[in-house]
């Protein structure tokens, strides 16, 4: 292990997943209706920001590979061995994701949800030598904050209804 806890291996796969997940998304977005014979222009069509995230997405999933490949070739030179990809952290992301976008979102209200989901992520990598209070403060904060945020912004600039 290297560099906080990452290994190359770890960021090679984990830069081609977000490198897939950024190009679905760029591919979906562009199959979005885009409007025009209503007048639309590129700034106002439907899938013009979820393209640019996807776009992002899968740029910054390259550059997390292009670290991992540079990284696996220093290990390979060191003889260094190879760590497993799949840790508790990866299993806890993988389980609160999973419960808030297959379970809660839709059920309750989302910013309920929401701040649930980031207070539960918070606590969840707080780092081990925090007492307990100072953790579960931050936690909280940070989700009611978030959900407070997130909600506020897609409804009244967006002008997105959650549900």
């Amino acid at each position: 292990m290297t560099e906080g806890g990452t290994t190359a291996r770890s960021d090679l796969w984990g830069g081609a997943a977000w490198t897939g997940f950024g190009l679905l998304i760029l591919g979906e977005s562009l199959r979005m209706d885009r409007y025009e014979a209503m007048g639309a222009v590129l700034y106002t069509m439907p899938g013009f920001v979820p393209g640019m995230l996807g776009s992002v997405v899968a740029l910054l999933g390259l550059v997390l590979m292009l670290r991992g490949w540079r990284r696996k070739l220093r290990e390979t030179a060191s003889g260094e061995d190879a760590v497993g990809v799949f840790n508790r952290r990866i299993a806890i992301t993988m389980a609160l994701s999973l419960v808030y976008a297959g379970l809660l979102i839709g059920r309750a209200p989302f910013w309920l949800v929401t701040a649930l989901f980031v207070t539960a992520f918070v606590a969840s990598f707080a780092p081990d030598d925090q007492p307990l209070a100072r953790r579960a403060t931050v936690s909280v904060l940070a989700g009611v904050l978030t959900s407070a945020v997130v909600t506020l912004v897609f409804q009244y600039v967006f002008l997105v209804r959650l549900p």
